[in-house]
């Protein structure tokens, strides 16, 4: 039977590569999708999300949610000026207008009453950008916590961060949410930070293949890796021969539990008041820690299995 899951995400370039695999593996099955403000503002991640469904003709409800973060009015730095004049995350993706529309419900109301259901008792969750979508349902309906079977979460970093030195963008943008989500006694949390998207990077080989392939999904993310790639370019000043592609990973441990090769079982937290520190991870290792863990962090990825998930997601869509 295939996994079946949510996908909660801000839908910019990586995110998008998730929801092209999530819609073609074959043992997978995309129940819906929640939007949350990330990447872009919600009103942009919420149409990038419609368009790229659309591009590869799935239909799979979409359902708009938080255009801010939990408890701050905006981002610890705004967007506009975190971002200068960077076009690595783009208001619109470049795929054609989306003809499909969000569902009226939102998507705290949407994850309350799905996940109080029954139906819903094996349907995993899956976060590729700030928790507060979550949050804001755990804080709503604190019984969820117990209705949540599995959480994957996309975020935080053990090592160096991204948008600091600490820490990594989801966890950075809204640090608050994330403490909130990851304290909150969730049955199973695991976590993917950037030590494992950035062991199995992908490369312009790999865009080659994926346009080889043809398919309308295979396509659409070469397009989006090769955008990756030349922001990496620039960036350094030197050609870049491989870039990380975080989001993907968390929807290809659904169908292959084999693809972290390093994990370990900790408890975690994430800092939310410090000046320097801000959003970052802290996973606690020390046999000696008064908490018992709760997530599983993982730390190293194979990229053999990474890029044979994409394959085959992106070939799928030949049938």
């Amino acid at each position: 039977m295939p996994v079946r899951f949510v996908l909660d995400c801000d839908t910019g370039s990586d995110d998008a590569i998730a929801i092209f695999a999530a819609t073609a593996h074959p043992d997978l099955e995309l129940v819906a999708v929640t939007t949350v403000n990330g990447n872009v503002a919600l009103e942009h991640v919420t149409d990038n999300t419609l368009r790229v469904l659309d591009h590869v003709g799935a239909s799979v409800p979409v359902h708009a949610g938080a255009a801010r973060p939990f408890m701050r009015p905006d981002f610890p730095v705004p967007r506009a000026v975190l971002n200068g004049d960077s076009d690595f995350q783009k208001d619109s993706l470049d795929f054609p207008a989306a003809v499909s529309a969000a569902e009226t419900q939102s998507a705290v109301s949407f994850l309350i009453e799905a996940y109080m259901d029954e139906a819903f008792a094996d349907v995993t969750l899956v976060a590729t950008g700030p928790l507060t979508n979550i949050a804001l349902a755990l804080a709503t309906e604190p019984r969820l916590a117990a209705r949540i079977p599995r959480l994957v979460v996309m975020g935080g970093a053990h090592a160096n961060g991204n948008v600091t030195a600490a820490a990594e963008f989801n966890f950075w943008v809204d640090p608050e949410a994330a403490e909130a989500v990851l304290g909150a006694g969730l049955r199973e949390v695991v976590i993917v930070p950037l030590d494992a998207t950035h062991s199995a990077p992908l490369t312009a080989a790999d865009c080659d293949e994926y346009e080889k392939i043809g398919t309308p999904a295979a396509q659409g993310a070469a397009k989006l890796i090769r955008h990756r790639l030349a922001h990496d370019q620039a960036a350094s000043g030197q050609a870049a021969v491989s870039t990380p592609v975080h989001d993907p990973m968390c929807v290809a441990y659904l169908a292959r539990p084999d693809l972290f090769t390093e994990a370990v079982e900790a408890f975690v937290s994430v800092e939310t008041t410090g000046s320097r520190t801000l959003g970052e991870l802290l996973v606690d290792t020390r046999p000696w820690c008064p908490q018992p863990p709760n997530a599983a962090v993982a730390l190293r990825a194979s990229g053999e299995v990474y890029r044979e998930f994409l394959r085959t997601a992106f070939l799928a869509g030949q049938r």
